[in-house]
């Protein structure tokens, strides 16, 4: 998302959660700046519905739990709320407004969204200790990029057209096929 030039007025983390329950707009909240945010393309809702299946039916009867885009998390570390894409969560839900220790972020990027989500986002994402991967799914071509935690470092492997991703957070493989089947048609 593009953060607009000129964002709501300042408010504590109080206010932002009281405002985002009954708000029919979703907001992110950095460092007490509030911004609202922008709809998506089909692409992308697809795209998503895809990863949500996919995660969803391979996680079914654990205590992991699969939460698409109107959920926010919470990085303390970085004192924001961002509303992911995709996360996996296993953690019991300290509140049902937002998670805290995710162990899977996917973002899907657009033009707009992808310098901040590649950058600023991910490095804050890469403050939560639970985090063990965060990925980014391309909409206008089959690409995947993979950061995962390696002890104190973080590496990203590229997958593009025929990959299987491996996704060891959850302890499972995507074909990319599957992760953009029927979204060019």
């Amino acid at each position: 998302m593009i953060r607009p030039a000129t964002p709501l007025p300042r408010m504590t983390v109080e206010e932002y959660l009281e405002m985002e329950r009954s708000s029919p707009v979703k907001h992110e909240y950095i460092a007490g700046q509030v911004y609202a945010m922008t709809g998506t393309t089909t692409v992308h809702n697809l795209i998503l519905g895809n990863l949500y299946i996919v995660l969803r039916a391979y996680l079914k009867g654990t205590t992991c739990r699969v939460f698409m885009a109107d959920v926010k998390l919470k990085v303390e570390a970085a004192d924001v709320f961002y509303y992911p894409d995709l996360m996996v969560s296993c953690e019991p839900a300290p509140d049902t407004h937002y998670r805290q220790q995710p162990k899977l972020v996917v973002e899907i990027l657009s033009e707009s969204t992808a310098p901040f989500d590649s950058g600023a986002k991910r490095l804050d994402y890469q403050k939560l200790e639970s985090l063990q991967e965060y990925v980014l799914v391309a909409q206008e071509c089959m690409d995947v990029r993979v950061f995962r935690r390696e002890g104190d470092r973080w590496k990203m492997t590229v997958h593009t057209d025929g990959s299987v991703i491996p996704l060891a957070s959850v302890g499972m493989e995507i074909p990319i096929e599957a992760i953009y089947e029927d979204v060019w048609q």
